[in-house]
């Protein structure tokens, strides 16, 4: 079963945050993780900032959305919220949403900020939003994950995060790495529980 792994990243944290979900996805047996991304936004209203990637994961597509069987949403804080450019992927899901393509689908969520206090909770919150109204099932991390616990940076019940630093000079730490491990599996175990469709 595909879990699609669906994120933005400007500056290459957010991105080193979905390999670390898509190890947690890959160690669950029956799962493996479909890594996609989305162009930035150009100044040009209806183009993407550059028509295919230059290296890394494929841009996403609505076909990713209807084949997978559970999706994990991640995008770097912008003033508390997701990033524009994956608001702007979603916000072309009209006919997904419709149809009821993701209905019933496990979803998941992680950020990445620059400051500690710089939004972590209300982007995941934001991510959250439109997975509800597609219908998808919310997974988070529980308490019962001791990186919960001990984490100084990063990680919330509500989805992975990662603190960065002002000047991005802070690495994804053990713990933060750990909790999108977790956060990855327990969106994959959720999907093959819950079976295709």
């Amino acid at each position: 079963m595909d879990i699609l792994i669906l994120y933005y990243s400007l500056h290459g944290h957010t991105a080193d945050l979905a390999r670390q979900v898509a190890r947690g996805v890959d160690s669950v047996e029956g799962a493996q993780a479909r890594l996609r991304t989305v162009p930035a936004v150009s100044s040009d209203r209806e183009a993407p900032a550059v028509a295919t990637p230059g290296s890394g994961p494929a841009w996403a597509t609505h076909a990713d959305l209807a084949e997978c069987g559970g999706l994990v949403l991640g995008s770097p804080t912008r003033f508390g919220n997701m990033a524009a450019a994956l608001k702007y992927f979603i916000d072309g899901t009209s006919a997904e949403w419709f149809s009821g393509t993701l209905a019933g689908k496990p979803a998941g969520v992680f950020t990445s900020t620059a400051t500690l206090h710089g939004g972590q909770e209300t982007t995941l919150l934001s991510m959250m939003l439109p997975l509800l109204h597609h219908g998808m099932l919310l997974v988070g991390i529980p308490y019962t994950e001791p990186g919960i616990i001990r984490t100084r940076s990063g990680g919330t019940p509500y989805g992975a995060s990662h603190h960065s630093g002002w000047e991005g000079e802070r690495p994804v730490d053990e713990v933060e790495m750990e909790l999108c491990r977790s956060l990855g599996r327990r969106v994959a175990l959720a999907a093959l529980k819950l079976g295709p469709g």
